[in-house]
This record gives structure tokens, C-alpha cells and sequence, in this order.
């Protein structure tokens, strides 16, 4: 019986092989044994919830695309009031959806994009007064 120190993984195991004979023929076998008082199990980390940020664009007026993207939904509609902080549109940028925010309280004046619609970085999206 030999004992032998494996590491997998970043994990260290202590491990015991014995050297067994079959009798039809002369060739051995290895067999391994894993002491489960040298286990020691990995911690493991549970993974951060992912914490979606709101994009909110600054200023009065016109509220722009922060960056390119497509018009995945729009959730206002003209004459509709506003308060700050409401989803006007969700737009997706690398896979990713992003609510775009209103700065201001406020009335829709103006949608300049349709669902479905590709745009720019900078591109006015709603205008708000």
C-alpha cells in the first residue's frame, strides 16, 4: 500500500494505492483508495445575483441612446405623463436589456423610434417636457 498526495482543481487529496495480483495472469492492477478524512470539499462561493442598473440619460428633453442597440420594447406612448425614474423604452445592447429611463417629470411629447428599430449612440429616442 503506497500513499500518494494529489492535487485537482486547486483541491489536495490524500490518496492510498494498493497493488493488486490477478491470479490468470501476472499483469497488475492499481487500485485506489480516497481516505474521506483527507477530502477536505472546495467552499464554494455562491454567485452575485446579477443587479440590473436602470440607464437614466441626464438632462431635460431629449432623452438619447447611450449607446448602439436595438428598440426591444416601448413602454410610453405620446401625451402619456412621465415621472423620472419611468421605463420609456428597453433597449438591447450586447445581449443585454436595458431600461431607458426618464430624467424628468414630464409629458411624451415625441417617440422618434419604433420596436425593432437599430440605433446609435446618441440617437433621440423620446423627447420629454
Amino acid at each position: 500500500m503506497k500513499k500518494f498526495n494529489i492535487t485537482v482543481n486547486g483541491n489536495q487529496y490524500e490518496v492510498e494505492v494498493e497493488e493488486i495480483k490477478d491470479s490468470a495472469t501476472s499483469i497488475s492492477k492499481p487500485q485506489a483508495q480516497v481516505s474521506s478524512a483527507a477530502i477536505q470539499p472546495k467552499a464554494t462561493v455562491a454567485p452575485k445575483a446579477e443587479v440590473k442598473k436602470p440607464v437614466v440619460t441626464s438632462g431635460a428633453g431629449s432623452v438619447k441612446a447611450p449607446m448602439p442597440g436595438t428598440i426591444n420594447d416601448i413602454k410610453v406612448s405620446e401625451g402619456q405623463t412621465v415621472k423620472a425614474g419611468e421605463v420609456l423604452v428597453i433597449l438591447e445592447a450586447m445581449k443585454m436589456e436595458n431600461e431607458i429611463m426618464s430624467p424628468i417629470d414630464g409629458v411624451v411629447k415625441q417617440i422618434a423610434v419604433t420596436k425593432g428599430a437599430p440605433v446609435s449612440s446618441g440617437d433621440v429616442l423620446v423627447v420629454v417636457q
